[in-house]
C-alpha cells in the first residue's frame, strides 16, 4: 500500500462452490486515476465490484483502505468508505420518479413529514442540467417510461451526485447515445480532475484506450496484467482477455441467394414511415443509423410488436398478419431485441424455460410440459453455443450478459427460423462472446437462413452485412453495397434530411 492509494485489494480470493472466481487478486486504486478494468464474462470483474461495495465477503486476502485493513459487512458500510458502483443493469425504481430516484434518502421535507416537491424539482433539474439530460427527461416523470439509456443516465446521475472517493462505472455507454456518452466522458473526467479513484469497466476496448490512464486485466479470476494505457492496442488488450491471438473476426464469405425470403413494402408505423426492404436467403442485411433513427422501431414493425399503419410484409410471397408476433414466429420470423433483459427474456426462470419458450409445440406431451422433450432440443444447442452455467436449470437473472444473449439466440435456433432480426446483439458483451456470435451468424447465412443486423458498431456492420440500408428520421435514406460500404458513406446517410431529400425508396 502506497500513501497515494485510497483502496487496495491485497491478494484477494472468492470461490461460489467449484468456480474460482477470484484467485489471489491484488490491484490499487489510486486518486486522480481512471482505471480501466477489462476481461471476458466471467473474468472476475463483477465479483471484485461486489466486494468493493461489501456485497461479498473475500474468502481470503484483504481490502486496504487509507493504509489501513477495512472490511465491509454491508454495502452501507462501503458507501459510508465513499465507493459508489454504478452497475450495467440500472438499479432503479420503476414506479418512482426520475426525482425520486436520484435523490432516494435524501429527499427533502416539510415539517419533516411531507416531500418538498419544489425544493426537490429544483434540486433534479439542477443535476439534469449538469448533464444535458434537461430535454430528455423531466423531475416528475415516472422511470418506468424511461427507455434504457434513460434509464441508465438516472442510474449515473444518482450515483455521481452521491458523490465519492472511488466511483466505479460497469458498462456505462453500453446503451447511450454518441452524444450521452460524450457527456458522460466530460462528468467523469471532471471528476478525476477533483481527486475521485475511477474504474471504469467496459468491452469497447477503443473507448479504453482514449480514455484511461491505467488498464488492468482479468481472465478467469487472474491479474494477468497491469500496465499504463499509454500504448496500449486494441489487439493486445484482446489476446491478453483470452489468452489467444483474435483471429480475423469477420471472415464470413457471402453465398447469398438470388431467392426473395422477406419482403416489406412502404411499411408504415409510428416511428417508420414508408419503408420498403428484401432480404434473401443467406444474406445479412445491416441496418444502420444514429439513435433514434428508427432502426429497432423498423424491427417491431416487422415482427409485429408496432402497429403497422399502412403497408405489407410477406415471407416467402406470403403475407404475415399485422400486428402479431405469433403470425411472425408462424411464418418463420425471429427476432431479438435490443433490451434483452426486458423484452426477451423471463429472468427469474431457467435457462431451459427461456430456451424453449418458442417450441411449446414440441415439448408438450398429452398436453402437459415434457421436461425430457425441451433437453433434447435445448441441451445440444446450448453445448453448441458454449452457454456457459452449471445446469439448464440456472436461472437466467445469474448468467452474464454474453450468456443471456446467447439463451435468446438458441430459443430462435431452437425454433429454425427462416429469417431472424437481430437488434444490437452484441451490446455489452465481450470480445469472446462477440466472435461467437460472429461465427453464428456467419453460420446462419452459410444454412440459407436471411439475417438483419441492427448494430451501433460500424466495424460489426460493415464486417458482416452483404448490404447496408441507413436509416435516418424513421426513413431509409440509402442502401450501400460492396464495395462503396463504409464508415464515411454511412455517417454521410445517417444525418437527418428533409422528406424532399430522399432518394428512391430502396428495395
Amino acid at each position: 500500500m502506497t500513501q497515494s492509494d485510497f483502496f487496495r485489494l491485497d491478494s484477494v480470493s472468492k470461490r461460489f462452490g467449484v468456480v474460482q472466481a477470484l484467485d489471489r487478486v491484488s490491484i490499487a486504486f489510486r486518486p486522480g486515476e481512471l482505471l480501466a478494468l477489462v476481461g471476458e464474462n466471467g473474468a472476475g470483474k463483477s465479483t471484485m465490484m461486489r466486494i468493493l461495495e461489501g456485497v461479498f465477503q473475500p474468502d481470503s486476502g484483504t481490502v486496504h483502505g487509507d493504509g489501513a485493513p477495512i472490511a465491509f459487512a454491508e454495502p452501507r458500510d462501503s458507501q459510508r468508505a465513499g465507493i459508489r458502483i454504478i452497475h450495467q443493469e440500472p438499479e432503479i425504481v420503476p414506479n418512482l420518479t426520475v426525482a425520486e430516484n436520484i435523490f432516494v434518502g435524501e429527499m427533502p421535507r416539510l415539517a419533516g413529514l411531507f416531500l418538498d416537491w419544489r425544493t426537490l424539482e429544483d434540486r433534479t433539474n439542477a443535476v439534469l442540467a449538469d448533464f444535458g439530460m434537461q430535454r430528455d427527461m423531466s423531475p416528475r416523470q415516472l422511470c418506468s417510461t424511461l427507455g434504457p439509456a434513460q434509464r441508465q443516465m438516472v442510474e449515473i446521475m444518482r450515483a455521481v451526485r452521491a458523490g465519492g472517493r472511488l466511483i466505479a462505472f460497469d458498462e456505462p455507454t453500453s446503451s447511450l447515445t454518441d452524444d450521452e456518452a460524450r457527456r458522460l466522458f466530460a462528468v467523469i473526467r471532471g471528476l478525476r480532475a477533483e481527486g475521485a479513484s475511477i474504474v471504469y469497466i467496459s468491452h469497447r476496448l477503443n473507448e479504453i484506450i482514449d480514455f484511461a490512464d491505467r488498464i488492468v486485466v482479468l481472465r478467469d479470476g487472474r491479474l494477468v496484467d497491469d500496465s499504463p494505457a499509454a500504448g496500449a492496442t486494441e489487439p493486445g488488450i484482446a489476446k491478453l482477455m483470452v489468452g489467444r491471438d483474435v483471429a480475423d473476426l469477420f471472415t464470413r464469405e457471402s453465398k447469398a441467394a438470388q431467392d426473395v425470403v422477406l419482403k416489406v413494402d412502404r411499411l408504415t408505423t409510428d416511428k417508420v414511415k414508408d419503408v420498403s426492404l428484401t432480404v434473401r436467403k443467406g444474406e445479412v442485411l445491416g441496418i444502420a443509423g444514429l439513435m433514434g433513427a428508427g432502426r429497432s422501431e423498423l424491427a417491431k414493425g416487422i415482427f409485429g410488436f408496432d402497429r403497422r399503419r399502412s403497408g405489407s410484409v410477406s415471407m416467402n410471397g406470403v403475407a404475415v398478419a399485422p400486428d402479431s408476433p405469433q403470425a411472425a414466429i408462424i411464418a418463420g420470423i425471429g427476432f431479438a431485441p435490443e433490451d434483452r433483459k426486458y423484452e426477451a427474456l423471463l429472468l427469474f426462470r431457467s435457462i431451459l424455460d427461456n430456451a424453449a419458450l418458442c417450441v411449446t409445440d414440441r415439448t408438450g406431451r398429452f398436453g402437459f410440459f415434457s421436461r425430457r422433450r425441451a433437453m433434447d432440443i435445448v441441451a445440444p444447442l446450448a453445448a453448441k453455443m458454449s452457454i456457459k452455467a452449471p445446469s439448464l436449470d440456472e436461472e437466467v437473472s445469474k448468467l452474464s450478459g454474453g450468456n443471456q444473449q446467447k439463451v435468446v439466440l438458441a430459443r430462435w435456433l431452437a425454433r429454425q427460423p427462416m429469417l431472424l432480426i437481430l437488434d444490437e446483439p452484441t451490446r455489452g458483451i465481450d470480445i469472446g462472446a462477440k466472435s461467437e456470435i460472429y461465427r453464428l451468424i456467419g453460420e446462419l447465412a452459410a444454412n440459407g437462413i436471411g439475417v438483419i443486423l441492427i448494430s451501433s458498431e460500424m466495424p460489426e456492420l460493415i464486417g458482416l452485412a452483404d448490404r447496408i440500408l441507413v436509416m435516418a428520421d424513421g426513413r431509409v435514406t440509402a442502401e450501400l453495397t460492396r464495395p462503396d460500404i463504409d464508415e464515411a458513406a454511412i455517417l454521410r446517410h445517417a444525418m437527418p434530411q428533409s422528406p424532399s431529400s430522399l432518394g428512391d425508396r430502396v428495395q
